[in-house]
């Protein structure tokens, strides 16, 4: 068999998937992918492959998640949990440095992650997507240095998807269901009958050099069209769609459209769709001293622009409504984003979808003001 380089294609049977986790650990990576727990898959630490969740799947709608049993024992039979690999990169909290009273002044200390470098099992092709919009806002042309020394040790292992969700529409954002870019190894699930096996693609030096040692096989083109039939069944399922088309100046043309008084009535401002979120950043700083006054903490925690102290300016709020607050959330990750980082902030997981309590669906809403505005003949595309 030839050597693996970029863009090599190879067979991963079933009953060597453990020799992969286990290269992976030999290799110094924590492993770091879904796994069952409080009803719901979510993001943990991966030891063996009973960690992940064989044979299970989830059923999602607007406000609703349940798990359910496959007829099979596929590894990745599922779509996307209430955790986002963010949480990895920009922890919900922490410390940013230290400061220590020398004599009449202070010694700072920049807080240093010197954490394992991590394996990220399991990315879907719109959390991809995902992790270059936080590189674009955490390592672009200001650049975070805990994000960032945390990225560069981040080895990327993509997984395509096999089924839509019911709150999936990445088609309509042009992120999925197919894996393209941006990974280091990209798996895609065969479960049989008769055969049950992965199709591993090569993207990147480092993910090759991760493979040496693991039994693998070429890849036919048999077993390379089973991968692309599943990815084009996966595509013509999706279970929402969004029209994009100048839905910059759409949104921010319509900021007084009585939409969205409609939906402030329902929303709750209780922060989730923003907690789940792949690539929401806002957040706050506070200081934590000591009472001696001889040490402080500044800590950096997440943070909601639903939160009504979020927009706190001295002594006035300027967003006191729920009406004003979701317009900002959807208005930036779906039109201002553009002109900020130029790209949107959706990916079209459905995660914020599947988790609001009342089930807002940002894309009826988006529908709802556009049935009622007449489309612009000088807009054109995402802007």
């Amino acid at each position: 068999m030839d050597e693996l380089s970029v863009g090599s294609k190879r067979i991963l049977e079933r009953e060597d998937f453990p020799r992969l986790l286990a290269a992976l650990t030999a290799a110094g990576y924590r492993v770091v992918g879904p796994t069952v727990r409080d009803g719901a898959i979510v993001y943990g630490d991966i030891r063996t492959e009973e960690d992940l969740p064989i044979g299970w799947t989830d059923r999602q709608e607007a406000g609703t998640y349940r798990l359910e049993r496959r007829n099979d024992t596929a590894l990745f039979g599922f779509n996307v949990g209430p955790h986002s690999w963010k949480k990895y990169l920009f922890p919900p909290r922490e410390r940013l440095w230290t400061a220590t009273r020398v004599g009449s002044s202070f010694d700072v200390a920049v807080e240093e992650d010197t954490g394992p470098p991590m394996a990220f099992l399991g990315l879907r092709a719109c959390e991809l997507a995902g992790l270059d919009v936080t590189d674009r806002v955490f390592d672009g042309r200001v650049r975070d240095p805990g994000y960032h020394a945390r990225r560069a040790r981040t080895l990327l292992i993509a997984v395509q998807c096999g089924q839509a969700g019911g709150t999936c529409f990445c088609v309509s954002m042009g992120t999925g269901p197919g894996v393209t870019r941006g990974y280091d190894l990209a798996l895609t699930e065969i479960v049989g009958p008769p055969h049950h096996y992965f199709l591993v693609g090569v993207g990147s030096p480092t993910g090759a050099s991760v493979l040496r040692g693991v039994p693998l096989s070429p890849a036919t083109e048999r077993e390379t069209g089973a991968a692309e039939t599943l990815l084009a069944k996966t595509a013509a399922s999706m279970g929402r769609s969004l029209n994009t088309e100048g839905i910059h100046d759409l949104l921010l043309t319509n900021m007084e459209h009585p939409r969205w008084e409609i939906v402030a009535r329902r929303c709750l401002s209780c922060t989730n769709c923003t907690m789940v979120c792949p690539t929401c950043f806002c957040h706050t700083t506070e200081e934590v001293p000591e009472l001696s006054g001889d040490r402080v903490e500044r800590w950096r925690r997440w943070d909601s622009c639903f939160n009504l102290e979020f927009t706190q300016l001295h002594t006035s709020n300027v967003r006191k409504s729920p009406l004003s607050r979701y317009r900002q959330w959807l208005t930036h990750k779906l039109a201002s984003w553009y002109d900020q980082f130029d790209t949107s902030g959706c990916i079209g997981c459905g995660r914020c979808i599947t988790w609001c309590p009342v089930g807002i669906d940002l894309t009826e809403e988006v529908a709802a003001i556009r049935s009622t505005v007449a489309a612009s003949p000088a807009v054109g595309g995402h802007r």
